[in-house]
């Protein structure tokens, strides 16, 4: 039996846009079983990999201990491959036959044709993958019954890791009382409110703008079923978040919001997929604000709502049936 250890990231969006290099492991090498480590919040995303033998959960400790942990649980295997996407020393101390270990670009590079590098996939890069169960999908028909024809799910998440990276939630509201209207883009849309745990702060200054429209609110939902929930969406409009590269990967037409971060690298990946920024380039916003997490506020004020409206108008035309 061929062996084949995995090491991705800890953070959600990392460990999606990491997803396809596994996929292509997963497909080209029928024999292998798969050992995954990851970090605790992206877990939860491997667990119905095919010929998943081992999912081992990699929580963060003080100098770097969970690194010797790691060590500590893969030293004993003589792996026919080690694939390590955390550019650690890991893989080098292991025994492999084979190892292949992820060399960041040194030029602003798609996260996803990085990551194929460590195949040497650039040319043809393999596309973030998601494994979900029946299940997944069976609860995620409950959430998101089949709708009437014409009606649709409009999935909005307004968080992201870090408040400098969020769109105002005023300009949020307005969006989705636009789209939405009779006179709208998805006139009677279904509204998905999506985020992780903690993320009702986000939402909740929209609810409180938009009294009038009910909201389906699946904040705090797990990963695996949140993504079931994502392929029953027409549309996603969202911050950069692990949420935003999970709706691409789920094949839903997703628009990114980017201002503070780098759209060359980390926008959402696939022809069913597109983003927009402000006027400011990344490279005026990074240089004006050098240590964005001391930021209180977002910078995406000059992100308008029409620039939003126009091009999730155009990703839906372009992504009709």
């Amino acid at each position: 039996m061929e062996r084949v250890l995995f090491i991705t990231s800890t953070r959600i969006g990392d460990a999606i846009i990491n997803s396809g290099v596994l996929h292509h492991l997963v497909e080209t090498r029928p024999e292998a079983h798969f050992t995954i480590a990851c970090g605790p919040l992206a877990a939860s995303l491997f667990a119905e990999v095919p010929r998943l033998e081992r999912l081992i959960v990699m929580r963060k400790k003080p100098m770097g201990r969970h690194w010797i942990e790691l060590w500590q649980e893969t030293v004993g295997t003589r792996w026919d491959l080690v694939v390590d996407m955390r550019c650690s020393a890991t893989a080098w101390t292991l025994r492999a036959g084979e190892r292949r270990i992820l060399k960041q670009a040194d030029r602003p590079t798609a996260k996803v044709i990085e990551a194929a590098s460590v195949l040497g996939l650039e040319d043809h890069p393999p596309a973030p993958r998601l494994w979900l169960s029946e299940a997944h999908r069976a609860e995620a028909r409950d959430r998101l019954p089949d709708l009437p024809v014409g009606e649709q799910y409009l999935a909005i998440c307004p968080s992201a890791s870090w408040i400098f990276k969020v769109w105002p939630a005023e300009k949020f509201a307005e969006f989705i009382l636009r789209f939405t209207a009779p006179d709208g883009v998805l006139p009677r849309a279904h509204i998905v409110m999506l985020g992780g745990p903690g993320d009702e702060k986000y939402a909740q200054p929209i609810y409180d703008a938009l009294p009038e429209l009910d909201f389906i609110d699946l904040l705090g939902l797990g990963l695996p079923e949140t993504a079931a929930c994502l392929e029953r969406a027409r549309l996603y409009v969202g911050n950069d978040s692990g949420l935003m590269h999970m709706s691409a990967a789920a094949g839903t037409p997703t628009l990114g919001l980017f201002g503070p971060s780098d759209d060359r690298c980390y926008g959402p990946w696939g022809d069913h997929c597109d983003l927009v920024r402000g006027p400011a380039s990344f490279e005026e916003i990074d240089s004006a604000h050098a240590d964005r997490r001391k930021h209180p506020e977002s910078l995406l004020a000059d992100l308008s709502v029409e620039t939003v409206y126009d091009a999730a108008k155009r990703l839906l035309e372009r992504t009709a049936k």
